[in-house]
């Protein structure tokens, strides 16, 4: 299984649609990570590009993010790729958080561009 993060100098961006680059995992059916490889964010809005059908065809199934429209949510599950909201951290470790079972989704989505979202769930580093 592959799972994808927004990311920004090795955390999550806060800001799916504007993020430097995703940083993918590989993930074993043993829940080990066996890879981690960079994906180049496209230019302008995450939503209206063809970041999600780029992710699909590399086989992403689930994406661990920060802060992200609904506009994101609808077009990431249509290409299959289930999405948690509300991540925060450094990247390593929000990927062991979501492998031991300690993710939720928050549910909470940004519902206009140009703001800033201070919504979600904060992760303990560790």
């Amino acid at each position: 299984m592959k799972i994808a993060l927004p990311s920004k100098e090795n955390r999550i961006d806060d800001h799916f649609g504007h993020c430097e680059y995703f940083t993918l995992f590989t993930v074993n059916d043993n829940n080990e990570i066996i890879s981690e490889d960079i994906v180049d964010s496209p230019a302008g809005c995450g939503c209206k590009s063809n970041i999600a059908q780029t992710l699909s065809l590399m086989g992403v199934k689930i994406m661990l993010a920060g802060n992200m429209g609904e506009g994101a949510v609808n077009v990431l599950g249509s290409h299959g790729i289930k999405v948690f909201r509300g991540c925060s951290g450094e990247i390593k470790t929000v990927i062991k958080n979501y492998l031991d079972g300690k993710l939720i989704d928050s549910g909470i989505m940004c519902h206009e561009h140009q703001h800033e979202c201070h919504s979600g769930t904060t992760l303990p580093e560790s």
